[in-house]
């Protein structure tokens, strides 16, 4: 099929990170937009984001893009597209979409329009006037901005957070492709001590396992695209053998994690067992307090309560003060830590050396970095 135009979802405050991403597998991006990344690539370039994206959302087939101020120039829009070059005749269609600051603003409205376009084109197609549905998922897409209409097919299916690891998680998770992109922002690439001292359910620890060891993200789990026949299977399976080749199968960074709570240190234990990295975390029951600081240049990164979901804003307030005392015992480490709390660096008793907001599902939250020694 050539020459694709691909676009990445990313959560906001990301797309640097996801458009790095995407270069570093080898394609060239053409647009990096408030919450999404654009770039050229080919069948097997959907296979390779897929599986080695660490910090985007999903993977989306970009088929046009159109100005749309009525219901007729949605309709028209969406029926001069290709369709027939993805769509089988027996293939599910389902539509979904936004639209902000737009003429055409009743989502189910513009749904029924997109489907009834889709439909007209593939009957004249396929000639026939009923579709049954019954092949492989399609997952059609449109965004609607200030009465710009772009219309996508899913690859992905469930988001690429969707690692596969977490079985179970804690009261307030943090999702897998934020904590990826802390690791990533950390610069740490397991040439020194990682650690989580509130790791929850381990997310954390486990992505930067996952990242020091070289193991893809989207090894062990399937994709919607696997299912269409305009994708050969060898693709996916070369791009899963050549993942794995690429696997640093003996390398042991050091990275600990611990929590006050026992229950969630199971839960990380198993979290961390279904990625495949349990033998390169040491988890660990222990107050933040007893913690043995860092004799040598290390990585401190956590998520730590915000007041949202766990613990009241009060308590943790105080949560932050004794972080701040304790880690000040780390001069050799740098530090990031990820919540939502606006005065967070005046509770932990030093001014961060950078910020960077970001989200955590609807939640604004900031990363504090801090580099330098007290």
């Amino acid at each position: 099929m050539g020459k694709l135009l691909l676009t990445v979802p990313t959560i906001f405050g990301l797309e640097a990170l996801v458009a790095n991403e995407i270069r570093n597998l080898g394609y060239e991006t053409t647009a990096v937009e408030d919450g999404r990344v654009t770039f050229a690539g080919d069948e097997q370039a959907i296979c390779v984001c897929n599986t080695h994206l660490r910090t985007g959302e999903r993977v989306l087939i970009k088929l046009g893009e159109f100005k749309a101020l009525t219901f007729d120039n949605l309709f028209e829009g969406v029926k001069a597209l290709p369709w027939e070059t993805w769509l089988p005749k027996d293939a599910e269609f389902p539509v979904k979409g936004h639209s902000i600051k737009s003429a055409l603003f009743s989502i189910p409205d513009c749904q029924a329009i997109v489907k009834r376009a889709v439909v007209e084109r593939l009957k004249a197609t396929y000639k026939i006037d009923w579709f049954e549905e019954t092949g492989a998922k399609y997952q059609i897409q449109f965004a609607i901005m200030k009465d710009v209409v772009s219309i996508y097919i899913d690859t992905t299916g469930e988001g690429l957070y969707k690692r596969g690891y977490r079985a179970v998680g804690n009261i307030a998770p943090l999702r897998e492709t934020l904590a990826a992109a802390i690791v990533n922002l950390s610069r740490w690439r397991g040439d020194r001590p990682f650690l989580d001292p509130l790791c929850g359910s381990g997310t954390i620890a486990i992505e930067a396992a996952m990242y020091a060891a070289n193991i893809a993200p989207g090894i062990n789990r399937h994709f919607a695209a696997e299912k269409w026949k305009s994708i050969s299977p060898k693709l996916w399976s070369d791009v899963r053998e050549e993942a794995r080749e690429a696997e640093k199968k003996d390398f042991m960074p050091d990275i600990s994690a611990s929590d006050l709570s026992a229950d969630s240190i199971k839960q990380a234990n198993e979290n961390a067992r279904l990625a495949g990295v349990s033998k390169l975390i040491n988890f660990s029951v222990s107050p933040m307090e007893k913690l043995v600081p860092f004799t040598e240049k290390g990585t401190i990164a956590c998520n730590p309560p915000y007041g949202e979901r766990l613990l009241d804003k009060q308590a943790c307030e105080e949560l932050y003060k004794r972080m701040g005392r304790k880690f000040a015992g780390y001069p050799e480490a740098s530090g990031f830590i990820i919540t939502s709390h606006e005065q967070f660096e005046k509770y932990y008793g030093r001014k961060a050396d950078k910020q960077r907001k970001m989200y955590n599902g609807m939640i604004k939250c900031y990363l504090y970095q801090y580099f330098k020694k007290r």
